[in-house]
């Protein structure tokens, strides 16, 4: 049988061969840096929301909306970037997401209120989607299945991983030496050098540009659809889960998708292209990614309640408190690749996720409201090492058995459901501690309690899920390769 990169035609992206040596390492530093990028400004902002609240004048109903804009932009847009990458090829996107992302950046440390910074934010969130499935196929795609693969998700996941705690280091650090701007003004510089550097590390796209087209309707409906659950599920904690503000995006999302699928269905040039999801290790590794998010994804969270209001700490100490956890995390994530390489991918993930539920219910059961950052620190490091290599071996195993040319879309796909689960799971779980940032330290701490001991419980069915991974026929490799999947 073809194998489908045959099949599909010549206009599809391919790649220039896989560089080697001195040009590997270049290349997987550029994107474990683009990585990088991305991961941190999850949680820069944080820290500094008070600082921008006085500044621009926002209203308190409205400062959610800093954070929120480059989520929901992100979520909405990344079936779309993903697409874009497999069409148009991954360099060109790369280069295109980290343009926006910078202009973005600039745009928000420039901006003189509160409409102009949720723009930029926004923004800086389509920058995100085009970005992240285009780092992640060039992972896939550039290095050689097994050994080298594995190293380099192992150091592009280490970026990602610790990224998402240095981004509350960073914010702490640069809020308070040199302001609120400094967190946007900082990827200006970033993004300029990556860009122009991934022109000349990272092989040229050589895809036929003829013949190339993009489902307009597909990814109008289906960022749209994304968009409005994302609004709803964003907007349900601050005002309430049966309000309009909530209730009218998730009824406009739900018909705009259910939308979508009848025009995949239909159409002869899909954006998502539905026996996509007959893929066992794409429905497996969407579905843990998605509950990885609700799950490991929302602890960051419960840890600074924890660390403002019960420890005291100011934001910049409560930045310096993730160091522990930000090691942990790198070890972790650099370690996966060879677990990986040594019992396959999904030992090493069912694993990972263990070791992660244990970390989470140790670092629930040592809180308390007299307690130290110390008695935290056995927790952090078992949570860490678990949370580094489960967030770099879920991305490599949704995508092993996919084609090269649809790689785009599958990363696209699973970091939808990475989105979407992080909300999902932040609103569930919040409303299990069931305490605000007002309560007393007691509530407060056993609403925190409970909240992390119900994150541990879903990350043990997570890690159960993870056996329906496909079983490796040898050292590093999936039991299906992209040859055997046809479309």
């Amino acid at each position: 049988m073809a194998s489908p990169a045959t099949e599909a035609g010549p206009h599809r992206p391919t790649l220039a061969p896989t560089p080697r040596s001195r040009a590997s390492a270049a290349t997987l530093a550029l994107l474990a840096c683009a990585q990088l990028i991305i991961s941190i400004d999850y949680n820069i902002v944080y820290v500094a929301l008070p600082r921008i609240g006085s500044d621009l004048g926002f209203s308190a109903a409205h400062l959610q909306w800093v954070i929120s804009a480059y989520a929901v932009a992100f979520g909405g847009f990344l079936l779309l970037g993903g697409r874009a990458t497999d069409h148009f090829g991954p360099r060109r996107i790369f280069v295109t997401g980290l343009g926006v992302y910078g202009v973005a950046s600039l745009a928000g440390g420039l901006a003189t209120g509160p409409g102009l910074l949720i723009a930029a934010r926004a923004a800086q969130g389509i920058g995100g989607a085009l970005l992240f499935p285009a780092t992640l196929t060039l992972v896939s795609t550039l290095f050689t299945q097994g050994r080298e693969r594995n190293r380099a998700y192992s150091v592009w996941g280490a970026a990602g991983g610790s990224g998402l705690l240095v981004g509350a280091l960073l914010g702490g650090v640069l809020t308070q030496l040199l302001g609120w701007r400094s967190v946007l003004y900082v990827n200006v510089p970033l993004t300029l050098v990556a860009a122009t550097a991934a022109l000349g590390i990272i092989p040229a796209d050589t895809a036929r540009r003829t013949g190339r087209r993009i489902d307009l309707p597909g990814a109008l409906t289906s960022t749209l659809g994304i968009t409005g659950l994302v609004v709803a599920l964003v907007q349900g904690p601050e005002s309430g889960w049966l309000s309009a503000t909530t209730l009218l995006p998730a009824a406009a999302g739900t018909v705009l998708l259910a939308a979508f699928l009848l025009i995949e269905s239909r159409t002869p040039a899909p954006l998502m292209p539905l026996p996509l999801l007959r893929d066992r290790a794409l429905r497996t590794g969407t579905a843990v990614t998605f509950l990885y998010m609700a799950t490991i994804g929302s602890i960051a969270y419960f840890l600074t309640l924890y660390f403002h209001h019960v420890l005291g700490y100011d934001a910049l100490r409560a930045g310096l408190a993730y160091l522990v956890p930000m090691l942990a995390i790198t070890a972790g994530s650099l370690l996966a690749g060879r677990a990986a390489t040594r019992f396959g991918t999904r030992a090493a993930m069912t694993g990972s996720l263990a070791l992660a539920a244990s970390g989470t219910a140790m670092v629930a059961l040592t809180m308390a409201t007299d307690g130290s950052y110390t008695s935290l620190v056995p927790g952090f490091l078992v949570l860490g090492l678990g949370q580094g290599a489960g967030y770099t071996l879920m991305f490599a195993a949704a995508t092993a058995t996919i084609p090269a040319h649809d790689q785009g879309i599958a990363s696209g796909i699973a970091s939808t459901a990475q989105q979407i689960g992080g909300a999902v799971g932040l609103a569930l779980l919040v409303g299990l501690a069931g305490h605000g940032e007002q309560a007393q330290a007691a509530a407060l701490v056993d609403g925190l309690r409970t909240a992390l001991l119900a994150a541990a419980a879903g990350i043990t069915l997570t890690a159960l899920l993870a056996l329906r991974f496909p079983r490796r026929t040898s050292a590093g490799s999936p039991s299906a390769s992209p040859a055997r999947r046809s479309r």
